[in-house]
């Protein structure tokens, strides 16, 4: 058997198993790791159960399992097994079971002391993929509470290696391995920013095809682009063999495309970033490198994961170059400059910085902890993501406001999914249809199902009726989640609900409703605008459940969705519906409505029948109050402000507007209030001393000395201040006073006009009464304009009527 470079440090890391249950082996792709460490281990003393070897892909996992197998002379399912969500093979003989990492987590979380179990190794680990950070985690935590004996090893590829040894422990050995030292050329192609991705690659990989010798292997960020890439090369080169390769792909095709072709032709795979890690894909000696990467990444104020392209990471470019120098001499063609290479990230962020945590979060609180901080990690949980994430938790009823797990989230983390698409399968397991809940829940979390659309309910049908073995073997899995389901739950009825209630019982927050005549504007229950191609068949729903969503916040385009009628979702979904009684002030008075709503979302609204009186009183005191001048009589406040009256003052009245406005507002809806009224309430409040006191410091008239009375101005500039004709001081020699203070008298001609103001009535007489007295005796001749009017009787009648009355 070919040696690898494994094999020269094996005994080191035998040793340090014996001595410790934990180490960190660093060791380079093509090293041999994944396939040559769990079949070292198996014959330790110490390892009497299981090896669980955690791969961050299907694909991978597969692959892996049958190649061990193989090297044993054995099939898989035998001493090597694997467990995938779409395929598996074991049996009560398997040592080594390979699994996704997704899969451990729910291995450990239903078994914490992974009885049985000897050691879990982490391979790849510097992916920092989720559910590897997730499950390392919960495997410390295991070791170090429950399993002392348990071995935790981990993979990496790259210099984490020490920040993992950090995090197993201070004595925890690195062991580093040598790859091996093929030579490996780079050819720096450079880019073109008006050339289609597909267009380029399909140039690179045509001449790698004429100029190189061997299988070339060929990396784009994403299926659609592997698909018009693989259309170009057919047409251009007809006698090439060209092979996808990524997570749509049927086994029977992976396994083609991962393995040397039995016929001798000559093979082109073109791949995602599937084959960066883990996969040794026979006979490549040339890579074509897209130079992107596209990455799940999850919106917070949107609320959905949505598909990012970027630059790949100077790490990922060196994990793919480095699958053409695997088993010989190759070379690397880069669609990018040599200059900007060192521009590119070091490597990709973690997963933990950039996916929806509400996984992570349900997990963490079937273990049993509430605070992330609690355990160990190379990158904690971001505080904002988690928050998000408990949100959600708590809109499907899975924590309660303590962020504890309740019942029902205790049933949604026993089922093999995300929070929501367990509570899409679990709400159609307690009606009858289970299944059709589960492959709605799969159709969501399995690209390429039912083909392509915004139409889940038509994606759905056509899945259906597919009789290919990808749909049939999705149908099976769906079909073990449907079980799984029905033997958590207690069947409620029958006649189970439509897809998009099914759907919506699992994201409520993503219940819609059309906001134009074009549907392309759209509002959730969560809060969140979305965005439709107006031409979509969906586009003239009145409701929509979405699926899926694409872009940022402010405009995310609905990429998958069911529609929704108004009456399924009262009938099946009635508690998600609450009743709101709103009030609104127009400007005048209150309105009393009452609405139907679905989070942000109004169902319906329309004029209260019975408002709440008291809510009502409450409106009212709050508008008077924002303005409280507009509504009460501002003479008296004035009066009150002038003689100093706290009782009276804004403060005071606001404070104490329960005992003189609430009273007068009982069955009103507006501020229409006669001042009268409002006068003789805000009087009430004050006592017999203190509304004395106002009367003495600030009266409300001044009687003049012919008898009349004028109402005195508190709330000018210039108070106090009256308006009086001046025949009625006749014969007032001293100035009036308000207190100690001079009263302004503001006085008028017989007609109403003003002719000066003073506050020396005494100076006025004896100075400027002479101009007044010469210019209005010409301009009013019937009336009195003494010489000497304070000498003079007051009287306001004409010079005639005055001497008749004295006659």
């Amino acid at each position: 058997m070919t040696r690898l470079p494994i094999d020269s440090v094996l005994p080191d890391l035998l040793a340090a198993l014996r001595r410790t249950s934990g180490a960190v082996l660093i060791a380079p792709p093509g090293a041999g790791k994944t396939t040559a460490v769990a079949p070292a281990l198996i014959n330790e003393e110490w390892c009497t159960g299981t090896i669980i070897l955690t791969s961050p892909r299907r694909v991978a996992a597969r692959a892996a399992a049958e190649r061990m197998a193989e090297m044993l002379g054995e099939k898989p399912g035998e001493t090597v097994g694997y467990l995938t969500r779409l395929d598996s093979k074991r049996s009560a003989k398997t040592r080594i079971l390979v699994v996704t990492e997704a899969i451990f987590v729910n291995t450990i979380l239903a078994d914490p002391e992974l009885e049985g179990v000897s050691a879990v190794l982490f391979d790849e680990a510097h992916e920092r993929h989720l559910d590897s950070d997730l499950g390392l985690a919960l495997a410390l935590e295991s070791r170090s509470v429950l399993r002392e004996d348990l071995r935790v090893l981990v993979m990496s590829a790259t210099i984490d290696g020490a920040r993992f040894a950090s995090l197993l422990g201070g004595d925890t050995p690195v062991i580093e391995s040598e790859g091996r030292a093929h030579p490996l050329r780079i050819e720096w192609l450079g880019s073109s920013p008006q050339e289609r991705i597909e267009d380029a690659m399909t140039s690179a990989i045509a001449t790698a095809w004429k100029q190189e010798e061997g299988d070339i292997l060929a990396f784009l960020p994403g299926v659609g682009e592997i698909e018009r890439t693989r259309e170009r090369l057919e047409a251009r080169l007809p006698s090439a063999l060209v092979l996808p390769l990524h997570g749509q792909v049927e086994p029977a095709g992976q396994r083609a495309a991962i393995r040397r072709d039995p016929e001798g032709r000559r093979r082109i795979v073109l791949a995602t970033a599937i084959a960066e890690t883990s996969l040794t894909l026979d006979g490549v000696s040339v890579v074509v490198d897209s130079g992107l990467s596209r990455h799940a990444e999850f919106d917070r104020a949107a609320g959905t994961t949505h598909l990012v392209t970027r630059r790949a990471s100077q790490a990922a470019a060196a994990q793919r170059a480095g699958r053409a120098a695997r088993q010989g001499p190759g070379v690397a063609y880069r669609l990018w400059e040599e200059a900007g290479h060192a521009g590119r990230p070091a490597y990709d962020p973690p997963e933990m910085l950039t996916a929806d945590l509400a996984p992570l979060v349900l997990g963490l609180a079937r273990w049993g902890t509430t605070d992330p901080a609690s355990l160990q990690w190379l990158d904690p949980p971001p505080p904002p993501s988690v928050s998000a994430a408990r949100t959600t938790l708590q809109a499907l009823g899975a924590l309660d406001g303590e962020g504890r797990i309740t019942p029902r989230g205790e049933q949604l983390a026993q089922l093999p999914l995300d929070p929501q698409g367990a509570a899409t399968v679990l709400f159609g397991a307690e009606r009858g249809v289970a299944e059709t809940a589960a492959r709605l829940a799969l159709l969501l979390q399995e690209r390429g199902l039912g083909g392509r659309g915004e139409d889940l309910e038509q994606r759905l049908s056509r899945w259906n009726a597919d009789r290919g073995a990808k749909a049939e073997a999705s149908r099976k899995l769906a079909a073990r989640w449907a079980r799984s389901a029905e033997s958590l739950v207690v069947r409620v009825g029958e006649g189970g609900p439509p897809p998009a209630i099914l759907l919506a019982a699992g994201r409520p927050e993503f219940i819609a409703k059309r906001r134009d005549a074009s549907g392309e504007s759209w509002v959730a229950a969560g809060g969140r605008g979305f965005v439709l191609d107006p031409a979509s068949p969906l586009a003239r729903a009145p409701y929509l459940v979405i699926g899926d969503a694409q872009g940022q916040a402010k405009g995310a385009r609905i990429t998958a969705a069911i529609a929704l009628d108004e009456a399924d979702l009262l009938e099946w979904l009635p508690d998600r519906i609450e009743r709101h009684q709103r009030l609104r002030w127009t400007g005048a008075r209150v309105e009393a409505l009452v609405e139907r709503r679905l989070g942000a979302i109004t169902l319906a609204s329309g004029s209260d029948p019975s408002p709440d009186p008291q809510a009502i009183v409450d409106m009212l005191v709050e508008k008077a109050l924002e303005n409280p001048a507009k509504l009460l009589p501002t003479e008296l406040l004035a009066r009150a402000s002038y003689a100093r009256v706290e009782e009276l003052s804004p403060v005071r009245l606001a404070e104490n507007a329960d005992s003189w406005l609430v009273p007068l507002l009982a069955g009103r809806r507006d501020l229409d209030l006669p001042k009268g009224r409002l006068a003789d309430a805000l009087l009430a409040m004050l006592d017999w001393d203190t509304r004395q006191r106002l009367d003495r410091l600030a009266p409300r008239e001044f009687t003049s000395p012919a008898g009349t009375t004028h109402p005195i101005d508190y709330a000018g500039d210039d108070a106090p201040s009256v308006e009086v004709r001046v025949q009625a001081l006749f014969g007032l020699e001293s100035h009036p006073l308000v207190g100690d203070t001079p009263l302004l008298l503001k006085l008028t001609s017989p007609a109403g006009r003003p002719i000066q103001s003073t506050r020396d009535l005494a100076g006025f007489w004896r100075g400027s009464w002479a101009d007044v007295r010469k210019e209005m005796k010409g301009r009013y001749p019937k009336h009195r304009w003494p010489e000497e009017p304070w000498a003079e009787k007051p009287s306001l009648k004409t010079k005639n009527a005055f001497s008749r009355s004295e006659g």
